[in-house]
C-alpha cells in the first residue's frame, strides 16, 4: 500500500485560498455528509476523533490529542492527523498533518462564506483575537481583499501589538466599539463566553464572520446582533444545538430556528440581497469541512508531483 504523508511546511507550499474556496463549492455540490464525532477523556488529557464520508470523495477520520500538561513540559499542546481515506475501495491514501488541515479548514470556512455574503468593495477589515487563528484570517482574507486595510483587536494589547508586527500594513485598534463601526468586515476568532460585540455597533452593508466560540456556553456577539443581521451557517447539523452563539438565542428566544437564511447545502439561498443588510456567519467547522480540506490538499499535493 502506498501511503502518501504530507506534512505542514511541504504540504502548505502547494495550496491556495481562492482555490480551496472551489473546493468548498464543488465539495457542497455532492451528496451531504454524514459526520460523527467521539471523545475520550484521561483527566486532563482528550482523544477527539471526528469522522466524516461523502459520497464521491472519500472518508476523513482526524484524530486530535490534547494534552493541557504538554506546554510546561515545552511540548505542543495538540497533536494529530487526518486520515484520508479512499471513496472507492476504502484504502488509506494519505496521511496529512493535523495542524495543516485545521489551519486552511477553519480560515477557508468563513473565507468561502464571506465570498458570498461581504460586499466586493469592502476596504476595511477588522480582525477580532491575536492568536494564531487571527493570524490565518490575514492572510485567508487578503487573497480576496487584497487592498483591504486591515486592524486587530485584542484583550491584551501587547498580542495586538505583536500581530501587527507580524503582518505588515495591520493597525492597532484600542477601542473595539469604534473599530467594529468602522469596519466593512468584522471577522472574530477567541474564546470568550460572553458576547463581545454588541448589535447597536453593527451598520448597514456590514458582514460579521464569528469564528470562535464553539461549546454549548460561548458567545462573541449578542442576541442584539443577530436579530439586526440575516444569518448564516456553515452546517446546521455542526451548530444548531451545538454552538452557544446559536444554541442559547434560540433556547431563550431571542431568535427562531427560521432566523437561519441558509448553510452551505443551499447555495441558492447562501447570498448577500443588498449593499445595505446586515449579514452575519457562523462558523462552526465540521468533519466534513476536514474532508474537504484534505481531499484539496491531496490534489494539490499530487498536482505538484
Amino acid at each position: 500500500m502506498n501511503i502518501t504523508m504530507i506534512p505542514f511546511a511541504q504540504g502548505e507550499a502547494n495550496l491556495d485560498w481562492r482555490g480551496l474556496c472551489a473546493a468548498f463549492e464543488a465539495g457542497h455540490a455532492l451528496p451531504k455528509a454524514e459526520i460523527a464525532d467521539t471523545f475520550l477523556y484521561r483527566d486532563p488529557d482528550t482523544l477527539l476523533n471526528r469522522a466524516a464520508w461523502i459520497d464521491g470523495m472519500g472518508l476523513a477520520v482526524k484524530s486530535a490529542t490534547i494534552f493541557p500538561r504538554n506546554p510546561d513540559r515545552g511540548e505542543p499542546m495538540i497533536n494529530g492527523a487526518v486520515n484520508l481515506y479512499s471513496d472507492d475501495n476504502g484504502t488509506l491514501e494519505a496521511i496529512v498533518d493535523f495542524h495543516l488541515v485545521t489551519k486552511w479548514k477553519t480560515a477557508g470556512d468563513s473565507l468561502f462564506a464571506t465570498t458570498r455574503l461581504a460586499r466586493p468593495d469592502s476596504e476595511s477589515i477588522l480582525i477580532v483575537g491575536a492568536g494564531t487563528v487571527g493570524r490565518s484570517l490575514w492572510q485567508a482574507y487578503r487573497s480576496v481583499f487584497p487592498n483591504a486595510r486591515f486592524s486587530i483587536w485584542n484583550r491584551t494589547r501587547a498580542n495586538a501589538e505583536k500581530m501587527a508586527e507580524d503582518c505588515p500594513g495591520m493597525t492597532v485598534a484600542d477601542d473595539l466599539e469604534a473599530a467594529v463601526r468602522a469596519a466593512d468586515i468584522v471577522t472574530s476568532a477567541t474564546m470568550s463566553t460572553e458576547p463581545l460585540i454588541a448589535g447597536d455597533w453593527l451598520q448597514p452593508g456590514q458582514h460579521i464572520d464569528l469564528i470562535g466560540a464553539y461549546r454549548p456556553d460561548m458567545r462573541e456577539v449578542d442576541d442584539a446582533a443577530l436579530a439586526r443581521a440575516r444569518v448564516f451557517v456553515d452546517s446546521y447539523d455542526t451548530t444548531v444545538g451545538h454552538i452557544g452563539e446559536i444554541k442559547i438565542p434560540i433556547e431563550t428566544g431571542a431568535i427562531t430556528r427560521d432566523h437561519l437564511v441558509a448553510d452551505f447545502y443551499e447555495p441558492e439561498n447562501f447570498i448577500r440581497r443588498s449593499d445595505d443588510e446586515i449579514t452575519l456567519f457562523k462558523n462552526g467547522g465540521g468533519a466534513h469541512l476536514d474532508l474537504m480540506t484534505s481531499r484539496y490538499i491531496l490534489d494539490a499535493w499530487r498536482a505538484a508531483e
